[in-house]
């Protein structure tokens, strides 16, 4: 059951940010947005695919570590300090930035980027309100143990203790 919250949860939260609001600000375009002309909107493509894959790993943690899901309302159970929770404390968010921005140039869009600067804003107010204060409450020491040694946003190199 734990597995099928976790594929609902993706599609609507995720799955919503990096997919269905872009193809709607992509699609409601009166111009073709792929033309051979612009050879390098390719550059967009490894970007979507490392933001993609950035995105499946920490769900697969979140599920198989902490034993939830990426849903506020259904989070894991256990703190997840392992794969790229070592480095960065919110990749799943990097992640969905990362989509976005290889979105952005794959599709030539502004609409997009626009996006990606929202959804970065609107995600640093919440990890900062609500999940830090959170997760604070929940696992006390060892949260704040892991806040001195990871980074919110910018990767570090883990520490032997991590």
């Amino acid at each position: 059951m734990l597995f099928l919250r976790s594929v609902f949860f993706t599609i609507l939260q995720p799955g919503t940010v990096a997919v269905l609001i872009p193809y709607w600000l992509i699609s409601s375009r009166n111009d073709s947005v792929l033309t051979s002309q612009q050879p390098l909107r390719y550059l967009g493509l490894p970007l979507i695919v490392i933001g993609a894959a950035t995105l499946l790993w920490c769900i697969w943690d979140f599920f198989a570590s902490g034993r939830g899901t990426i849903s506020p309302i259904d989070p894991p159970k256990h703190l997840v300090v392992r794969g790229l929770y070592r480095y960065v404390r919110n990749p799943m968010y990097v992640a969905v930035v990362i989509v976005l921005l290889g979105e952005t140039i794959f599709f030539m869009s502004q609409a997009v980027l626009i996006e990606a600067a929202i959804f970065f804003v609107l995600a640093n107010l919440f990890v900062m309100l609500y999940e830090e204060p959170t997760l604070r409450r929940k696992f006390g020491e060892s949260y704040a143990n892991y806040t001195q040694t990871v980074g919110r946003w910018i990767p570090k190199p883990p520490s032997p203790s991590n």
